[in-house]
């Protein structure tokens, strides 16, 4: 606990820049999200949004700007202490489920296999499927497969969650068991960054709805007041289409 106390925020973004080739993709992107807070991103498809959290990862770097996630630079080396969950499930089709959540912490951390197995086993209880733990990922659902991708990162017990639009390879029905388990971790106080469109999701659970269009963070607020109130034309054209859909 004294580690978190002793910053003031849990990620600091100042003035960050990145291009592909010549093809600016993140303009100016300054960001400040405060320990345990939920920072929901939205915007059109190419605004930037999955950038800003590969760059945070660390599985990307920016070419201007600064990035600090708990007092430390960010580098392209990826980090312990931050937890990601992609569009898709990368898990390893070969390995059971159990299997997948054990190799990271056996690996990366030293953790003797019976206590890895103990802590997957806790995390597939937290994500509601421990009877799937024997499984390979090929047998289970899509819904199921994300929970399973989830637990695997809990299992690093990482301070921040990242989220990659979590739901967006999944049918409509298995989209809200995906949901209630991530709105479980938010109501436990961990600091979570979600990429989505999943607007229902960003009222209940968010503390600030960031939209980003054009590669700028266009706007920034509590969800009460960025969903009733957008500032910016681009923003409520956004929500318009996106919540009558």
């Amino acid at each position: 606990m004294a580690n978190t106390e002793r910053t003031k925020h849990a990620i600091t973004m100042d003035a960050v820049n990145k291009w592909y080739d010549d093809f600016q993709v993140l303009q100016d992107i300054s960001l400040t999200v405060d320990h345990g807070e939920k920072l929901v991103i939205c915007g059109p498809s190419g605004s930037g949004k999955s950038t800003v959290v590969r760059l945070l990862a660390g599985l990307e770097t920016h070419q201007k700007g600064t990035i600090h996630v708990y007092d430390q630079p960010v580098d392209a080396q990826g980090r312990g202490d931050i937890g990601m969950v992609f569009q898709q499930f990368n898990l390893f089709p070969h390995l059971s489920v159990l299997d997948n959540l054990t190799l990271g912490p056996m690996r990366a951390l030293g953790m003797p296999k019976l206590e890895a197995r103990d802590r997957a086993m806790a995390y597939l209880e937290r994500v509601r499927i421990p009877e799937q733990a024997d499984k390979r990922p090929g047998q289970l659902s899509g819904g199921q497969q994300q929970r399973v991708a989830i637990a695997r990162s809990l299992c690093m017990e990482p301070k921040l969650m990242l989220f990659d639009e979590p739901t967006s390879a999944l049918d409509p029905e298995m989209i809200a068991e995906v949901l209630d388990v991530m709105e479980d971790l938010a109501s436990d106080g961990m600091t979570m960054i979600c990429v989505t469109h999943e607007m229902g999701f960003a009222r209940r659970v968010a503390d600030r709805v960031a939209f980003m269009d054009q590669g700028e963070i266009v706007e920034i607020a509590p969800p009460e007041i960025a969903f009733t109130a957008p500032k910016s034309a681009r923003f409520a054209q956004f929500l318009d289409k996106i919540l009558k859909h």
